[in-house]
């Protein structure tokens, strides 16, 4: 994930600027800028391939709809979208099941003073508002796919 950010980071700015250096700081961090730093080395990019453009003035042998998207017939349209609603109603199953649990870890987590959180109460609000992100996360998710299936 960090090369494909990288990648997309040097892509970007390559399009932005005409030299992009790397900076290495004392502590090891690595910083990609387009402002000359002291100490910062110059990177050599690869440019961005493409595909050539047709001849001529060529149309395509089938006439693509606005956009320059595909036609799609009905039938199969409807196809796609029966899976993915399938898809999301067993997203929104598996995200209410989770929802109910971590609803259950939160009430769980309430009753009970862990260890040193007796001593401490602040451990014990720590722990008790990561329990809380959790069920606000599985709500919003929840929500979120309701949304997407038209059910609010």
């Amino acid at each position: 994930m960090k090369t494909l950010a990288l990648s997309l980071l040097l892509a970007c700015c390559a399009a932005q600027a005409d030299t992009i250096y790397k900076y290495v700081d004392a502590n090891g961090n690595v910083t990609y800028t387009n402002v000359p730093l002291r100490g910062a080395q110059p990177i050599k990019l690869n440019p961005l391939s493409s595909y050539p453009s047709r001849k001529g003035g060529a149309s395509p042998a089938k006439p693509a709809a606005s956009g320059g998207y595909p036609n799609i017939d009905a039938d199969t349209q409807k196809q796609r979208d029966g899976g993915r609603k399938k898809i999301l109603e067993q997203e929104l199953a598996n995200e209410s099941k989770a929802l109910d649990a971590a609803k259950k870890a939160l009430t769980d987590g309430k009753a009970v003073r862990l260890g040193d959180e007796a001593r401490n109460y602040q451990k014990y609000l720590d722990r008790v508002q990561k329990l809380q992100n959790e069920v606000t996360d599985r709500e919003k998710n929840v929500d979120a796919l309701k949304r997407e299936l038209g059910m609010q």
